[in-house]
């Protein structure tokens, strides 16, 4: 989970800094990362902080294991 995290920031990398140059704003990359499975990083709700509004981590979890359980369905159909 920590190495997607790192991936997934340092793919953004270049969208900051060209946000940034473009209008001269803060930004920062939050990476949600959600296993399969439901796990998630230790990280994540420090994450979700940082985002407005209300952000329920079982309905992320549930929504991704749905996801995988529907990905699942198509190949074995």
């Amino acid at each position: 989970m920590i190495k997607k995290e790192v991936v997934k920031t340092l793919k953004y990398k270049d969208l900051l800094i060209e946000i940034h140059c473009m209008w001269n704003v803060k930004e920062k990359v939050i990476a949600v990362i959600t296993g399969a499975t439901g796990t998630i990083s230790e990280t994540l709700r420090q994450y979700l902080s940082n985002i407005p509004g209300k952000h329920e981590i079982k309905e992320l979890q549930n929504t991704t294991i749905l996801g995988a359980a529907r990905i699942l369905w198509r190949v074995l159909m």
